[in-house]
């Protein structure tokens, strides 16, 4: 483990922290970087602390690397930069990388396509040497971060590829969870070892889904909240489109006057305002509504939700709990007392169904 990386690293976090001592320090890191942020934060507990933890290379004894840095040093070294995993381990995927990097990103991508048929010649610039010694660094890394685990404290999300090359980033994520004490698990099933350089991918939407954005010590889902981006809202309305095709929705309104119209005219345009809503469709109707409501005013509609879509237990005890992401993308929160009073003194809209996940269920099963 390269000791003067770690406390370079551990410097920042501790000047960030002491800057602004209420509000949580966000670590990033990626395959090695994930092995210096979990470094950091066994060494550094009364930090508070938020890892993020992508494809993490604390599996590298488990890898296909594992294997490829043993015979690495019998490859001559023309050959060497002709094995696809030693090149994706220094370079990343450049044609899945996201077009949100413009013009650099295209460049990029349009250098790597022209390169292809000739990886020998990337011999040239990339050296054996960079890549031993990029496999040594992992390797140790690796090693001093898994035997001390049980030192980690922090809050952590382990952002995992489905399909990386290099590492067994899925197996890697649930063992992670299984060992250290705050840990949730996003899986991206598609997605390649650079998931970060990746088009359709997100860090900061997956960080709000999973429920690890904060702006202090303990977590506030009515103050917590960022309104939506453009992407978000444009994916939240893509996921209802059959939906919305199927039933062909229409909203209408109460005018002052008690005139009902067809639209959204008779919504009040400021809060705090209560909406009172019954379960028809097992609860599938929120999203066209809240999306429809937000596309058309501009009004965002805060959903008052069973705190089972909040608590951590629901990662262990459903298959997928990434499936309740999107609501909390959408701003809901655990319905108390608490929270309704906090949203209506924020003169937020609140959308509360009294029936809850039993009238959603036709009282078929009950939530405790």
């Amino acid at each position: 483990m390269n000791a003067g990386l770690v406390e370079h690293v551990e410097r920042t976090v501790k000047s960030e922290s002491s800057r602004a001592p209420d509000r949580p320090v966000y670590l990033v890191g990626e395959s090695v970087g994930a092995c210096i942020a979990l470094a950091v934060a066994a060494r550094n507990r009364d930090v508070d602390l938020v890892l993020v933890l992508v494809n993490p290379g604390t599996s590298f004894h488990r890898s296909q690397l594992q294997s490829l840095s043993a015979l690495l040093d019998l490859v001559p070294d023309p050959f060497h930069s002709s094995t696809p995993q030693l090149l994706n381990f220094l370079t990343g995927n450049f044609m899945k990388m996201s077009p949100r990097f413009g013009g650099a990103g295209q460049a990029l991508s349009e250098v790597a396509s022209g390169l292809l048929p000739s990886l020998m010649y990337l011999a040239d610039i990339l050296p054996k040497e960079s890549i031993v010694w990029k496999m040594k660094m992992l390797r140790t890394a690796s090693s001093f971060v898994n035997s001390r685990l049980h030192a980690v404290k922090a809050q952590t999300l382990v952002v995992a590829s489905g399909n990386d090359e290099l590492l067994p980033s899925r197996d890697e994520a649930e063992r992670l969870r299984g060992t250290l004490k705050k840990c949730r698990v996003r899986h991206f099933r598609d997605n390649g070892h650079k998931i970060l350089l990746e088009d359709g991918f997100d860090l900061v939407t997956t960080i709000k889904g999973a429920g690890d954005y904060r702006r202090s010590r303990q977590t506030d889902y009515v103050l917590d909240f960022l309104p939506l981006s453009d992407d978000e809202l444009e994916k939240a309305i893509d996921r209802d489109r059959l939906l919305t095709f199927a039933t062909d929705p229409v909203m209408l309104s109460t005018l002052p006057d008690g005139k009902i119209v067809r639209g959204l005219a008779g919504l009040p345009r400021a809060g705090p305002v209560l909406l009172v809503g019954y379960h028809m469709l097992m609860g599938f109707e929120l999203g066209p509504l809240v999306t429809g409501v937000l596309r058309s005013t501009g009004i965002h509609i805060r959903g008052l939700a069973h705190p089972f879509m909040f608590n951590e237990s629901s990662d262990q005890l459903i298959p997928d709990s990434s499936n309740y992401d999107l609501h909390r993308i959408m701003g809901a929160v655990p319905v108390t007392a608490v929270n309704f009073y906090k949203l209506l003194s924020e003169k937020q809209f609140v959308l509360l169904y009294p029936g809850g996940a039993r009238e959603a269920l036709h009282r078929k099963v009950r939530i405790c």
